[in-house]
């Protein structure tokens, strides 16, 4: 028993000296993300994109409807066989709508990707190289949400200084 208890001690000992160097830091990304000055052309960018596809959007559902009025018009005269395409007709346009919905969300998404990627990338390096100039050995995000609790005598708020890193206030 007393073998067991001092392998543990031996293999605690390293993990609280290194528990007690432990630098922290918090910061908050989203915050910083906010101020970041790309964010309004990449916010403008992302609004003409979806103008473009409401206005697409648009016409297919002009589309649908003409057709459906002109089929509505010739319904009583029309056979059952024409009535049937008809029918189909509208059904594949309301596929194709479908079908457009779905890829333009797709592609808001990728180009959202494509855009904020490289401020994303830049926050990062920002953060790390923060960290290493402070000397952190960790740095947590607030806004992150895992975080449930900050002392704010045993951990540093870095967000100033990678707000400072990144030229923005």
């Amino acid at each position: 028993m007393t073998k067991k208890l001092i392998i543990l001690l031996l293999a605690i000992a390293p993990i609280a000296a290194i528990a007690q160097n432990a630098k922290l830091a918090h910061i908050n990304t989203s915050e910083i993300f906010s101020l970041m000055p790309e964010i309004p052309g990449i916010e403008t960018q992302l609004n003409n994109k979806q103008e473009e596809i409401s206005k697409n959007g648009q016409a297919l559902v002009d589309e649908f409807n003409k057709k459906a009025e002109e089929f509505q018009k010739g319904a009583t005269t029309a056979s059952e066989a024409v009535k049937a395409d008809q029918e189909k007709q509208l059904a594949q346009i309301q596929e194709r709508y479908q079908m457009f919905l779905q890829n333009s969300q797709k592609e808001i998404e990728e180009l959202r990707q494509k855009l904020l990627a490289p401020v994303q990338q830049k926050i990062a390096n920002a953060i790390k190289a923060v960290g290493e100039e402070k000397a952190y050995t960790y740095v947590f995000d607030l806004a992150a949400g895992n975080l449930v609790y900050v002392s704010t005598t045993n951990a540093e708020d870095a967000t100033p200084f990678v707000k400072t890193k990144l030229g923005i206030k």
